[in-house]
């Protein structure tokens, strides 16, 4: 009888804080201003992009063909502070929504906020996918195989999500050495990757998986692993406006659809289709925007921990070691068992 009821008040707790995260959100609509909307050429059974960017030019060329070949129907996307032409060059996307804020990354919970608005207005009953820049999404026969085809599945078998692995990639030297232009593949920049090893355990109360372990670890967290970062996601779900992500794309409410994803095989051992996010963070320029990000401290919820990190790779360390791996491929990260196809075939 305890446990029942104690099961009902966590219950009841979830479903508050849900509400809650949903009620911030629509008041952070309020630090929006929309600069180039196209929202009405939104299609029923389209795909959506959601995404939070500052200055990433760079990458957007990229990115936006990345997505498109995937099979995207609508990017809809928020611009925060943005001093490189990245809103101007949105803008005039024809499948692009953009709004503009100055307003604080960290206070809108590192942009979460502003995405659960546009989610809540815009996403519901829609896949919605979202991602930041710097992570390009691949799955089992992706070179093949559209985002709608992954949906369609996905609804045939009454999945609601899709995890996904965020695999860090580098190069192989020190940070910050030669230039990528800037509509380069950063995946050809950064073509080494560690394929573990990892950890995952569950969290209480909300039931979300906490994946940890990589290079990143390997190299900055070393000391302290339970720094390092949090490396599962569930970047692709089928939306509904009573939902809400509680920490990034790492965790959701309600906590039902963390269940969706129980990790990669090969931390798991079960096969199930799941996707990868080739992370692209190390670019030649990270050592300057980590510089300027410590400057900026809106990254991180207790900023002053991670200084440390952050001088780190100031220091232009070379990630690579004699067990990387070179990325050849979505068939390559299902034998490694980072992803999985289940009986997708």
């Amino acid at each position: 009888m305890t446990g029942g009821v104690s099961g009902l008040m966590v219950s009841y707790r979830m479903r508050q804080k849900r509400r809650r995260l949903l009620w911030r959100s629509i008041r952070s609509r309020r630090q929006l201003t929309q600069t180039a909307n196209r929202t009405d050429l939104i299609q029923k059974d389209q795909v959506l992009a959601f995404v939070v960017l500052r200055n990433e030019m760079q990458r957007l060329p990229h990115f936006l063909s990345h997505y498109r070949r995937l099979g995207v129907g609508h990017f809809l996307i928020v611009a925060n502070d943005c001093t490189d032409g990245s809103a101007v060059y949105l803008a005039d996307q024809p499948d692009v929504s953009v709004w503009r804020t100055d307003a604080s990354y960290k206070s809108a919970r590192f942009g979460v906020d502003w995405l659960t608005w546009l989610q809540f207005r815009y996403g519901h009953d829609h896949w919605c996918l979202t991602v930041d820049v710097d992570e390009l999404l691949i799955y089992p026969h992706h070179d093949q195989r559209t985002l709608s085809a992954l949906t369609q599945r996905l609804d045939a078998t009454g999945a609601q999500a899709l995890g996904a692995l965020m695999l860090d990639l580098y190069p192989k030297g020190p940070l910050g050495a030669g230039s990528v232009g800037a509509d380069a593949n950063p995946v050809e920049a950064l073509p080494w990757f560690d394929d573990g090893p990892f950890r995952a355990v569950r969290q209480h109360p909300m039931q979300n998986l906490w994946l940890q372990g990589g290079a990143r670890e390997r190299v900055f967290f070393q000391q302290n692993p339970t720094r390092g970062p949090t490396l599962n996601k569930i970047p692709l779900i089928k939306w509904s406006r009573r939902y809400a992500y509680a920490n990034s794309t790492h965790s959701i409410l309600p906590p039902r659809l963390n269940l969706e994803w129980d990790g990669p095989p090969a931390v798991t051992g079960q096969e199930q289709l799941s996707g990868v996010l080739l992370h692209t963070k190390f670019l030649p320029s990270v050592i300057e925007r980590s510089k300027e990000e410590k400057g900026r401290r809106e990254h991180f919820g207790q900023p002053d921990q991670f200084d440390a990190y952050y001088d780190a790779i100031g220091d232009a360390p070379d990630l690579w070691h004699p067990h990387a791996h070179r990325f050849q491929g979505w068939q390559q990260l299902v034998r490694l068992g980072l992803m999985s196809a289940g009986d997708w075939t």
